[in-house]
């Protein structure tokens, strides 16, 4: 299962930096994850200050 990102998300590009396959981008000023390429890793979601990023 892939991680997905809320609308909690700020914007702030932490989850991004933090992805280690670079499956998470940025689209009109919120950020999110390419199911294909998310590896379940949980990165994302523990950098996250809003708790945006979460399994589906």
């Amino acid at each position: 299962m892939a991680y997905v990102i809320t609308d909690a998300c700020i914007g702030c590009g932490a989850c991004a930096e933090d992805c280690p396959v670079s499956a998470i981008s940025e689209k009109d000023g919120k950020y999110e994850i390419n199911k294909d390429e998310c590896i379940d890793c949980g990165a994302c979601a523990a950098s996250c200050p809003v708790e945006a990023p979460v399994a589906e």
